[in-house]
């Protein structure tokens, strides 16, 4: 019976991987009809806490968006990327890294990818090599941010093994990033230049290159006054965890978990931002990043919930087949993970479905920790969103998808960042804990 579900699971998420984008949650939602009311097994626990952390910081970035601050943001990045255009690949994912790391999303590129295209072209640096390794990096960087669902949910689950948040993101933050900046050495080194490409130079004699110089934005009055209350929130968020973990121990008994807290704070942003800046609050609904938001929460419940209501009903069967298997050879997580979230395109749903099993079959905190950044390979199958906006942004054509789907600019350089920051993940974790 159990090779039956496990088919079922697998057919479902490959059916949403078919249908794409908000599909993969509407399939894991029917896979569980399937086990629960076909196949007789007990529905999983939904990953409400991951939802509602989703919901809550989109609607800040949504609110701080509709007043401008994306667009200041991007500005700024647009000016540092210009002010050292011939070290672009090096800077891009700097940039989509860094705006990650604050916002709690990797959509956060989708604004930065224009300009990173732009000046790669205008420098006749070829522009699938910052763009590869910008877009990876918007994507691991979720695996470093304080407030994006996957970090806090995965801090919660090591909190009761002795692991606390801050311990997770002083391992996370400097393994990611240091992991970016070796695939942004690597992509320096993939495809041949610019000038030498044909697909360039037949674009070039068709006309269809233009170099369109500094954009210029309106950026709204607003907009700094948005940024600085976001920003404000997400350190109050830190500052509130570190108070109320063992390690500190400021505040014993919490009125607030770190959880609440982070909802609370986000929401709170939101109103603080709507009140100072007088923006149409109806506006954030209709919000881009708002809409991504809430793709994600529709995506993270149904593969998380199909992921937990297999695990849950065969826990015991799944340790002991993968327990004496990750004890030989504890680095299996991390592939594990990574082929897990090149079909969940989630990395909030992939850290949801098969964590919390990681660790309740006796894998080691370490291990889970350096691995957790392999649940970003969202880049592997050339569907995902920032990645197809990265290839139609590349008006020189150097930014294209073989015929053999995985023959694209954006796989070693991610291949090779994830398994970097899993390699020093070992290396660093292995000090704090």
């Amino acid at each position: 019976m159990i090779g039956v579900e496990l088919f079922v699971v697998l057919a479902f998420i490959y059916l949403g991987a078919r249908i794409g984008g908000i599909g993969i949650g509407f399939a894991g939602g029917a896979g569980v009809l399937v086990l629960s009311l076909v196949l007789g097994m007990d529905a999983g626990n939904i990953p409400v806490d991951v939802i509602l952390i989703i919901m809550s910081v989109i609607t800040a970035i949504a609110a701080m968006q509709v007043a401008g601050g994306m667009d200041w943001l991007v500005d700024l990045a647009e000016k540092f990327l210009r002010k050292n255009p011939k070290r672009i690949t090096f800077y891009a994912p700097m940039v989509t890294y860094f705006m990650t790391l604050l916002a709690g999303t990797g959509h956060t590129a989708f604004s930065t990818l224009p300009v990173i295209a732009e000046v790669a072209k205008e420098q006749g640096v070829r522009p699938s090599r910052p763009l590869s390794i910008a877009v990876v990096a918007s994507q691991i960087a979720i695996t470093a941010s304080p407030i994006s669902a996957a970090v806090v949910f995965f801090s919660g689950i090591l909190e009761p093994l002795g692991v606390g948040y801050l311990t997770l993101l002083a391992i996370c933050i400097p393994t990611t990033f240091t992991a970016c900046m070796v695939g942004a050495f690597v992509s320096n080194f993939i495809g041949c230049e610019l000038k030498d490409d044909p697909v360039y130079q037949d674009h070039l004699a068709k006309g269809l290159i233009k170099i369109q110089g500094a954009t210029k934005r309106e950026i709204l009055p607003t907009a700094k006054t948005a940024t600085y209350i976001f920003i404000a929130a997400i350190i109050a968020v830190v500052a509130y965890a570190t108070m109320i973990s063992s390690a500190v121990g400021l505040i014993e008994n919490p009125a607030l978990g770190r959880n609440d807290a982070i909802m609370v704070f986000m929401l709170t942003a939101a109103m603080a931002i709507v009140s100072f800046t007088k923006i149409d609050a109806s506006k954030i609904a209709n919000a881009a990043t708002f809409k991504s938001g809430m793709s994600a929460c529709v995506c993270v419940l149904g593969v998380a919930w199909l992921g937990d209501t297999f695990v849950s009903g065969h826990i015991g069967e799944i340790k002991e087949l993968a327990g004496e298997i990750l004890e030989q050879y504890p680095w299996m997580l991390a592939v594990t993970l990574f082929f897990a979230s090149m079909l969940l395109y989630s990395q909030g749903a992939t850290t949801t479905a098969l964590m919390p099993a990681a660790l309740a079959i006796g894998v080691a905190p370490l291990t889970a920790i350096a691995s957790f950044a392999a649940v970003s390979a969202l880049f592997v199958l050339p569907t995902y969103p920032t990645l197809l906006a990265a290839v139609e942004m590349d008006e020189t054509g150097s930014t294209r998808i073989g015929n053999l789907v995985f023959n694209h600019p954006f796989f070693i350089p991610g291949v090779v960042t994830i398994t970097t920051s899993v390699a020093l993940g070992f290396l660093i974790g292995g000090i704090f804990l």
